[in-house]
């Protein structure tokens, strides 16, 4: 079986996380620091990913507003997945990300993970939290 890959967009770093070939735990795999602006890099790294680890399934958060209205954040994850699907030949599914950054700086935070360390890691675990959510609902389905 293919894996899943899920994406923490960002402006500055993007994570990446995996799922087992069974489809049954997420694992974070790495995070991609850019710019912002040039997303070549990016889509070049995840590119090499999704052939790399047979991803067959991609996953990407989306970082709505609290009052469902559309923020420029999400209309760059939007590009950003038009242009990562052009590359890859696999249309994102779109999942809300509202609070996963916030979950996962909490829980590094109660692990005793911190300063630089929480930084290079912190969006991985957000990625982990968007693909573990993903496997468990079509787990259920």
């Amino acid at each position: 079986m293919s894996r899943v890959m899920a994406i923490d967009f960002g402006m500055r770093r993007i994570g990446v996380a995996l799922s087992d070939p069974m489809r049954i735990m997420a694992q974070g795999l790495e995070t991609i620091s850019w710019n912002g602006q040039d997303s070549a890099y990016a889509i070049d790294r995840l590119a090499q990913i999704v052939k790399e680890k047979d991803v067959s399934v991609i996953v990407l958060g989306k970082p709505s507003r609290t009052d469902g209205t559309v923020s420029e954040s999400e209309e760059k994850a939007k590009l950003f997945g038009s242009l990562l699907e052009e590359k890859v030949g696999i249309k994102p599914e779109y999942r809300d990300e509202r609070f996963t950054t916030v979950i996962a700086s909490q829980f590094l935070r109660q692990t005793g993970v911190s300063g630089k360390d929480k930084k290079k890691v912190v969006d991985q675990v957000a990625a982990e939290i968007i693909l573990q959510e993903y496997l468990d609902m079509h787990r259920r389905s």
